[in-house]
């Protein structure tokens, strides 16, 4: 893979400096160069992830899909969630905001002498080459991702917010990152605490959650494919994660003629956790996806973006 990355490299290199860094010396920015130098690959990963999504996923849409595509509109909303995510505009936002707090508190602590444990030390001589230290961090994610996402679903306010996120009934390889930003915040925030502790180094950080992203995207993509009875339980498929987006079975549970939380399959990447602890689910079926009460009594989670993050925002208080 070296030489990706010395092309990557050389590519962020020259776009760093003939567009990134004179718009920074002119807006007065010229003291968050480094940052800005990051922000550059962000962004060139996230057009990489666009041209395969455009490029690969979409044509195996095209080719099988689950459903007809019947509501373009919510569709075209989910591709600005994906480029205001994808593109680094979140990203930036969150420099300006958390990042500032963060740096601060691990900074307090390392001044205190309490420092961060490295994962990539545990076995020196193994455990530090560059492709074991990925592969350990990435599952590390993954753990705690899984717990993130059961959290999401079986916190009443959180689901509140995450809920949005269920709402589309017209999924697609867009619809990934159609959350509220207030539920993105608290798993970013979750995210970049772990790595802090674990020790992540930049680089490896960046290509795990581009790759990530990337999976997720597939997941949730409107095309009727499983990976067989092995694979499907070595990772996570858009057959297996679609039963998570359908109406009563994978997100919410009914008892006693009541909605309850609960669920399956809440794996990112891996379907492991699911089987370890209980909620995974493998039939082999392909239901209507979105929230039951959207079905029985019509409720409105917003159709374009700004109406979605309004009404998430009254409901997480009760007022929707």
């Amino acid at each position: 893979m070296d030489w990706f990355s010395d092309i990557f490299s050389a590519a962020q290199q020259w776009l760093f400096e003939a567009a990134v860094q004179p718009a920074m010396f002119a807006l007065g920015m010229g003291n968050l160069l480094e940052d800005g130098y990051d922000a550059t690959a962000w962004f060139m990963v996230g057009v990489i992830q666009v041209l395969i999504l455009l490029a690969i996923i979409g044509p195996l849409q095209r080719w099988r899909p689950v459903e007809p595509v019947t509501d373009r509109a919510t569709i075209r909303t989910d591709v600005l969630y994906t480029l205001i995510h994808r593109l680094g505009l979140f990203r930036i936002a969150l420099f300006f905001t958390l990042d500032p707090w963060f740096d601060e508190a691990f900074g307090a602590l390392r001044t205190a002498g309490y420092g961060t444990f490295h994962l990539d030390q545990l076995w020196p001589g193994v455990t530090d080459h560059a492709v074991v230290s990925l592969l350990i961090y990435l599952v590390v994610f993954d753990f705690v991702a899984y717990w993130t996402h059961r959290g999401q679903h079986q916190i009443e306010w959180w689901w509140r917010l995450h809920s949005l996120h269920h709402a589309q009934r017209q999924m697609t390889m867009w619809s990934d990152n159609r959350n509220h930003l207030l539920d993105d915040i608290l798993v970013d925030s979750i995210v970049v605490l772990v790595a802090q502790l674990i020790g992540v180094p930049p680089g490896q950080f960046v290509a795990i959650v581009a790759f990530t992203q990337l999976s997720e995207s597939f997941q949730h993509a409107n095309v009727r494919l499983w990976f067989g009875r092995i694979g499907e339980r070595l990772w996570v498929s858009p057959r297996f994660h679609r039963l998570h987006h359908s109406i009563g079975i994978g997100h919410e549970t009914v008892k006693a003629e009541r909605t309850v939380l609960g669920g399956h399959n809440f794996g990112v990447l891996l379907p492991w956790w699911d089987v370890l602890f209980g909620t995974a689910n493998f039939e082999q079926r392909y239901d209507p996806t979105g929230i039951r009460d959207q079905v029985e009594a019509n409720r409105d989670y917003g159709r374009g973006f700004w109406s979605q993050q309004w009404i998430g925002l009254k409901r997480l208080f009760g007022r929707a």
